[in-house]
C-alpha cells in the first residue's frame, strides 16, 4: 500500500480479520470489514467535498463510532484529524477552529448549537452533523448520507509517516491553546509502546469511556486495540454503574480511567458484588494516583498500573508495570519500550537519584512540532533539537524509577483535565471589577485539584464569588472556572513586578477564613 498511515488500518486489518468484531456503541457492532467499507465511503463522500490531502477536519462530540470512521477516513485522504473537547465554550472551539484551519467540521446533536456557532466565520467550509439538519435554516449535511451515497472503490493515496495525522490542542501557559502535531509515525510508534509495555492481545476488549478527543483515551488504549485486532466498547460519557455493568456484561479485558473515575467505581454499592474477573488490565493516568484508590483495587485482586505522560509524546512518556504497583507505589515509572528520558538541572546536566531535576523526553512517538507555532516548537518545546521539554518535575530512585513531584509551569489537573491558569486569569481580567488576579489549584477529594482565584478588586469596586464566577461561565469550559473565589487586598510580586505563585499558593490556598482580606 502507498498508505503507510493509521489511515490504512481499516483496510490493513479488513484483509486480516474481517469478520473480527471492531467496534461495540450500545446494540450496535461493526466488524473489521463492516467499518473499513464505511470509512472507505466516507472518504470518497469527503473527497467529493473538496477535502483533499493535508485539510483538516475536525471532529466534537462524545464518544462514537462515527469519530472513529473520520479519524480513519480523514488518514485515507491524507487529511489531518482535528478532534475537539466537547466541553469548551463556542468561543474557544472558534478559535481551534480557525487556528487549524478546518475546512469540515463533523458533530454530533447534542453539539449543534456550539459547532454552529463556532463555525461562523472560523472559515468552515462544510458542517457535518450525525443526525442531519436540526431544523429550518440549518445548513449541516447530513453524515450517513456522505457514505451511503459513495462508491467504495479502493482509495489508497500516499501517506508517509512523516505526515501530520493530527492535531491535538493543548491549553496554553499565556492563554491561548497550542496544537500539537503528532505524525502518523508518533502514533504509530506510541501504539507499538502501549502494545510492548501492556501486553495486548487479539482477544483484547477495551472499554473506552475516557473521552476520546483525550490523547489518554484514544492513543493509549482505543488505537492500539483497533492495530492489534482486539474489540473497542465505545461509552459515550461515564457513569460507574454502567461501566460496571458493562465490564460485566461485555467481559471487558482493558480499561483505562482517570483517578476521579476508578474512585467513583469503589465508591458505588454494587462494587464487591460486580463480577470483575474478566478484567487483566487497569490502566490509570491523568493526574498522580492516590494509594487509596490503588488499594481498593489490589484488595480486589485487580492489576493497577500507571503512567505519565502529554498530548505532545502521543502521549506515553513512563509506565509502571502492574508487577511494580505495591513496590513502586507512587511511582510513574520507567520510560516505555521506545522511549528515553532525562531528568535535568537547569543548566540541562543530569541529576542524580534522588535529585530533583525537569523530565525531557526523546523518542519516535515526540510531536512533530506546534501547528503553526515554528517559534514555540523551537524555544519552548525541545531542547537541543531533539529532547521534548515537559514542564513537569521529577526525581528518580535507585532503580531508575521516575516520581512526578512538581510542575515548572503553573498547571494543574482537575478531574482528568490539564487547567492553565493564565487562561482563566485572562477571562477573569475582563471582568469589569477585577484589577488582578491568580488562579491556583487546591486539593480536592473528588477532583484531584480545583481552581481557586485571588481576586483584588479595582477602587471603587464591588463584586462577589458569584458574580465573579458567573462572569466566566459561557467563555469557558466549565471544568476551567474555580470552585471558589478569594478576595484580598494584594498579590505578592516580585521586585520586578511579576505575580509570585510559590507565595500565592502558600498564602492562600487553605482556608478561605484564615486568607487577608481587603
Amino acid at each position: 500500500m502507498l498508505n503507510q498511515g493509521i489511515g490504512s488500518w481499516p483496510a490493513r486489518r479488513a484483509r486480516k480479520t474481517p469478520d473480527r468484531t471492531a467496534v461495540v456503541h450500545g446494540d450496535r457492532t461493526l466488524t473489521y470489514r463492516e467499518l473499513h467499507r464505511r470509512v472507505l465511503r466516507l472518504a470518497h463522500g469527503l473527497r467529493a467535498l473538496g477535502v483533499t490531502s493535508g485539510d483538516r477536519i475536525a471532529y466534537l462530540g462524545p464518544n462514537h463510532p462515527a469519530f472513529l470512521e473520520t479519524l480513519f477516513a480523514a488518514g485515507a485522504l491524507g487529511a489531518v484529524f482535528v478532534p475537539l473537547n466537547t466541553r469548551l465554550a463556542a468561543p474557544e472551539l472558534a478559535y481551534n477552529l480557525s487556528d487549524s484551519g478546518s475546512v469540515v467540521l463533523v458533530h454530533a446533536p447534542e453539539q449543534a448549537e456550539a459547532a454552529r456557532a463556532a463555525a461562523d466565520g472560523a472559515g468552515v467550509r462544510h458542517r457535518i452533523s450525525l443526525e442531519g439538519p436540526a431544523g429550518p435554516g440549518d445548513d449541516a449535511l447530513a453524515y450517513e448520507e456522505l457514505p451511503a451515497g459513495a462508491a467504495d472503490e479502493p482509495m489508497d493515496v500516499a501517506v508517509r509517516p512523516e505526515d501530520p495525522c493530527m492535531i491535538m490542542y493543548t491549553s496554553g501557559t499565556t492563554g491561548r491553546p497550542k496544537g500539537a502535531v503528532l505524525s502518523h509515525g508518533n502514533i504509530i510508534w506510541n501504539s507499538v509502546n502501549v502494545l510492548v509495555d501492556t501486553d495486548l492481545g487479539a482477544d483484547e476488549v477495551t472499554l473506552v469511556v475516557a473521552p476520546l478527543f483525550h490523547t489518554g483515551a484514544l492513543n493509549m488504549t482505543c488505537l492500539p486495540t483497533l492495530l492489534k485486532g482486539g474489540q473497542v466498547v465505545l461509552l459515550a460519557a461515564f457513569d460507574a454503574d454502567l461501566v460496571l455493568d458493562t465490564v460485566e456484561r461485555r467481559r471487558v479485558t482493558y480499561l483505562f480511567g482517570v483517578p476521579t473515575m476508578y474512585d467513583a467505581m469503589a465508591a458505588r454499592p454494587r462494587w464487591a458484588a460486580t463480577d470483575l474477573s474478566s478484567l487483566r488490565t487497569l490502566n490509570c493516568g491523568g493526574a498522580p494516583v492516590p494509594a487509596r484508590t490503588i488499594a481498593a483495587y489490589t484488595d480486589r485482586g485487580l492489576a493497577f498500573s500507571q503512567g505519565y505522560g502529554m498530548t505532545e509524546a502521543s502521549p506515553g512518556v513512563l509506565f509502571l508495570d502492574r508487577e511494580q504497583t505495591a513496590a513502586k507505589a507512587g511511582s510513574a515509572g520507567v520510560p516505555h519500550f521506545f522511549t528515553d528520558t532525562r531528568i535535568v538541572r537547569p543548566d540541562g546536566s543530569d541529576t542524580a537519584p534522588g535529585e530533583r531535576g525537569e523530565v525531557l523526553v526523546q523518542g519516535p512517538h515526540t510531536m512533530t512540532g506546534y501547528w503553526n507555532r515554528p517559534h514555540d516548537t523551537a524555544a519552548a518545546a525541545f531542547t537541543d533539537g531533539d529532547w521534548l521539554r515537559t514542564g513537569d518535575i521529577a526525581r528518580t530512585d535507585a532503580d531508575g524509577y521516575a516520581y512526578i513531584v512538581d510542575r515548572v509551569k503553573d498547571m494543574y489537573v482537575s478531574g482528568g483535565e490539564n487547567v492553565y491558569p493564565a487562561e482563566v486569569e485572562d477571562a477573569l481580567l475582563d471582568h469589569p471589577a477585577v484589577a488582578e488576579c491568580a488562579v491556583i489549584g487546591i486539593p480536592d477529594p473528588v477532583w484531584g485539584e480545583v481552581g481557586r482565584a485571588v481576586v483584588v478588586l479595582k477602587p471603587e469596586a464591588r463584586a462577589g464569588e458569584e458574580d465573579i464566577l458567573g462572569h466566566l461561565r459561557g467563555r469557558l469550559a466549565k471544568y476551567k472556572i474555580p470552585k471558589s473565589v478569594v478576595l484580598t487586598g494584594g498579590l505578592p510580586r516580585t521586585a520586578s513586578g511579576k505575580i509570585v505563585k510559590s507565595a500565592v499558593r502558600d498564602t492562600f490556598a487553605g482556608d478561605p477564613a484564615e486568607h487577608p482580606q481587603p
